[in-house]
């Protein structure tokens, strides 16, 4: 691994292509914070992605893709006057030696849980005005369920026990049923989202990412029917043209060959 002072030499010789591309670089002067939104949303899944795959190549790869969108917006910031790489590097290293008193002051915690809490309490008193403000607005709803409980229980607001939640999504399944027996559909969208809902509580619980656990369930997923869809063709027909019977047997084969 390289010394600090490599590192940051290699730091400032990116800051320095960003001043170039900048300057120089039709399109990269034409964008704006706006412009490159959408851009860092994209490489932020890429990495997620690479990271699913455990692939330190394509992490650090995505990693060096998400390190230029923050050089990026701290290069416009300074174009405007408003705040400076620099900047950026001492809000935040400000924000973690507040949020660390067991660290950097006096204060003693037990565990992990009590740090979360201790995080969440000088939030609100920085002047956040709920626990919930910094979940991201437009963060994709199954990992703003989480977050959102998660931020609750840093306040206390959380079951005792592994079993309350149990029984609540045995709960919140009983209501879907009724409401699908009472042909309501607002009441079934409602009464799903609460099995949703409960279900993602209880992976919490267990320190399971429902994010995480989801897509490698999609990833599977995918994996298996594009074997099915092999070895279709390669007996001269058409996954779709199977009955569900034949497609079942691909399947079982699938589970076990994969």
């Amino acid at each position: 691994m390289h010394s600090r002072a490599e590192i940051l030499a290699r730091v400032d010789r990116l800051l320095t292509i960003m001043d170039e591309l900048r300057e120089q670089c039709p399109w990269d002067r034409k964008q704006t914070n706006e412009s490159l939104r959408h851009l860092t949303i994209e490489e932020t899944y890429e990495l997620a992605d690479a990271i699913l795959d455990n692939n330190p190549t394509e992490i650090k790869n995505e990693l060096g893709d998400l390190l230029l969108h923050i050089i990026f917006y701290a290069k416009i910031g300074s174009e405007q006057a408003q705040f400076d790489l620099g900047d950026v590097a001492t809000s935040i290293a400000e924000k973690l030696i507040h949020r660390h008193p067991h660290i950097y002051g006096d204060v003693e915690v037990a565990d992990e849980e009590e740090v979360k809490k201790n995080w969440e309490a000088l939030k609100l008193k920085e002047g956040k005005k709920s626990v919930f403000e910094g979940v991201p607005r437009s963060l994709p709803s199954l990992i703003k369920a989480h977050r959102l409980q998660d931020k609750a229980a840093g306040i206390g607001f959380d079951w005792p026990d592994t079993d309350g939640v149990l029984d609540k999504i045995q709960e919140e399944i009983q209501e879907l049923k009724e409401a699908k027996a009472q042909k309501d559909s607002t009441a079934m969208e409602a009464e799903f989202g609460d099995v949703l809902f409960s279900l993602i509580n209880y992976a919490r619980f267990q320190n399971i990412s429902p994010e995480t656990a989801l897509e490698r369930t999609n990833k599977k997923f995918i994996a298996r029917i594009q074997w099915m869809e092999q070895q279709a063709e390669a007996s001269g027909q058409k996954l779709q043209d199977l009955d569900l019977e034949a497609m079942e047997v691909l399947w079982q084969k699938a589970k076990t060959h994969l």
